[in-house]
């Protein structure tokens, strides 16, 4: 069964963190943050957006973007920015393999 994991890259601001992790906890997809992050992760604007659910996430933490990579090399990797030329609707996900 294939999953979509969710990745984000040096995270910045805290509302968009917490109402990202709690999208993750209401679909169950894996939540993985490469550091460094722009904020602790008990920042208070952090709470309001969605800490409440973080015992809820399947969460990993890495260093860096060369650890991230080292650790999940199975699976596709899509990249996500507002510079895009598509959007994510657009891309195609196959079945049976990991997206990341």
């Amino acid at each position: 069964m294939s999953r979509n994991h969710i990745v984000l890259f040096e995270p910045r601001i805290p509302q968009n963190t917490g109402n990202i992790a709690r999208t993750c906890a209401a679909t169950n997809s894996p939540l993985h943050i490469i550091r460094p992050m722009g904020f602790p992760i008990d920042d208070k604007k952090m709470k309001r957006a969605g800490l409440d659910y973080w015992d809820k996430l399947d969460i990993t933490y890495y260093d860096n973007l060369a650890d991230f990579m080292s650790k999940n090399h199975a699976g596709r990797l899509h990249l996500v920015t507002k510079f895009a030329d598509k959007t994510y609707s657009e891309e195609v996900y196959a079945d049976g393999e990991d997206h990341y």
